[in-house]
């Protein structure tokens, strides 16, 4: 019987990774870095969310970037010291990016609101050794575009930040976002066309989520190659957006597109954020916890991770 045209893609791949690995067997010894998105955790204090990364392995956290205002989020000393207690290290910020700071509004109070909001992301980014930042283009949670000006003002808005995040060394990660979600940049070629069009040294770099890429991409493994040096961080999560493993996503294929890149080194990371199915996930990350189910979840998609991340390196 034939292949399916995905088979012959996922064939290929295989194919790409079993030759990278025997072109460079040192890739059997490491691993991928497993970080973690903590807005989802909502309200929880950070030394319970550091300890919880730590139980499981996880060395990396991609930080809520609450700097809201400059009297609001998060304090660096204390992040640094908190996580320090535990072996964590800061990845990146998750820009949080709403009507609020919208980068791509047609209110010039909401596109400065959104420039100093980035400001502010990038001091927390340095100041707790965090890389990147993910930026989204359209506010999260409005699908509906204003008019059909979106995209130049977002890149024109971005433009006025992007020398701060060339000067700073932090990573402007532009990420795409199912457009059940926001009204502009939905896919992995869009971000490249978003990130040509703002043309800065500072502005280089995407933020995947394979959540996202299933409705928008053809092919998420295809378009992890695809997107190469480009690629900082990989949000994750399983099909129906829970833990991984808990769904039909083809995790290994990921993973092996990801070693095919050279994605492992370096400062590039695997990031879980299982929020659950729904259109507007940012509600979660004022809401109240539950600390068992946290506990489940991280534990599940972290010896998943691990686990499929160690089979693949079998294959040669």
């Amino acid at each position: 019987m034939d292949l399916q045209n995905y088979e012959m893609k996922t064939l290929k791949i295989r194919e790409a990774f079993i030759a990278k690995l025997k072109a460079d067997p040192g890739l059997k010894k490491t691993n991928l870095k497993l970080s973690w998105s903590n807005w989802g955790f909502g309200i929880e204090p950070l030394s319970t969310s550091a300890a919880r990364l730590a139980k499981n392995g996880i060395e990396w956290i991609e930080l809520h970037g609450n700097r809201y205002g400059a009297d609001l989020g998060y304090k660096a000393k204390d992040v640094l010291r908190v996580l320090g207690d535990h072996g964590v290290h800061v990845a990146g910020i998750c820009g949080m990016f709403s009507k609020d700071n919208d980068l791509a509004s047609n209110s010039g109070i909401q596109r400065q609101a959104a420039i100093d909001y980035i400001r502010r992301q990038i001091d927390l980014c340095k100041e707790v050794g965090g890389t990147y930042i993910l930026v989204v283009p359209g506010a999260v949670g409005r699908p509906a575009p204003y008019d059909a000006s979106e995209f130049h003002r977002s890149v024109e808005t971005l433009k006025i930040v992007a020398d701060d995040f060339a000067k700073s060394g932090v990573r402007a990660a532009i990420e795409p976002i199912r457009s059940a979600e926001v009204s502009i940049v939905h896919t992995f070629a869009e971000a490249v066309q978003y990130i040509k069009a703002v043309d800065s040294p500072g502005v280089k770099h995407i933020n995947g989520d394979v959540y996202h890429m299933q409705v928008e991409e053809a092919n998420i493994p295809q378009s992890l190659l695809d997107a190469g040096d480009r690629l900082v961080n990989l949000h994750l999560a399983d099909s129906n957006r829970c833990a991984l493993g808990e769904g039909s996503l083809d995790l290994d294929s990921i993973l092996m597109a990801l070693y095919v890149i050279g994605y492992a080194g370096g400062e590039r990371f695997c990031t879980p954020e299982p929020l659950g199915p729904g259109g507007d996930p940012y509600p979660a990350m004022f809401g109240k916890p539950e600390s068992e189910m946290l506990d489940r979840l991280v534990a599940q998609t972290a010896k998943y991770f691990r686990t499929r991340e160690a089979a693949i390196k079998t294959l040669a």
